[in-house]
């Protein structure tokens, strides 16, 4: 594995937890593009959303994209949910879809020991009938920006995580 693994999917799907663990098995480091934000920010995503709208965010992931094209390499990178749409996301890396149902998504988050902090953090999911119709309209352009796409519903992590990896190792046969 050289290049860049890019995970993309709806938040809440497991793109964090399918990075980490992704790292642990293939000893590269995982970064995140939400985490890179507030810290070049020094503000939370909810608080960004709030006070400078969605189109400043947008441009931040943009920015983020950019810095990533010319400093990172073999690395896995958990995105945001619409980090999707930068601009030359494959320059990035092999682009990978996490998909599962909303309904899937919405009933992993809540199961979760932190599922109403892990709601409170992702203004896009503060309107559920909003956050379904986000996801039907996202769920399209979502596969056509993939690369692969790797169903998780009902699957654990670290066998998504596998997938991954086995996939990877399979493209560089």
């Amino acid at each position: 594995m050289s290049e860049n693994i890019i995970i993309i999917g709806f938040m809440g799907v497991g793109k964090g937890r399918t990075a980490r663990e992704l790292s642990s098995i293939t000893g590269r480091f995982a970064v995140d593009t939400d985490n890179m934000i507030e810290s070049l920010t020094k503000d939370k995503i909810r608080n960004i959303f709030a006070t400078q709208g969605e189109v400043a965010f947008r441009k931040m992931e943009q920015k983020t994209a950019i810095w990533l094209k010319k400093h990172v390499t073999n690395t896995i990178v958990s995105t945001g949910g619409g980090f999707f749409m930068v601009k030359n996301i494959h320059k990035l890396g092999t682009v990978i879809y996490l998909h599962s149902s909303i309904e899937g998504i919405l009933t992993a988050i809540q199961k979760h020991p932190n599922g109403a902090r892990k709601i409170k953090k992702r203004p896009l999911l503060q309107n559920l009938d909003a956050a379904r119709e986000l996801y039907r309209r996202r769920l399209p352009l979502y596969r056509k920006a993939a690369d692969h796409e790797i169903n998780v519903e009902g699957k654990d992590t670290k066998e998504v995580a596998r997938e991954i990896a086995n996939l990877m190792s399979q493209r560089e046969e």
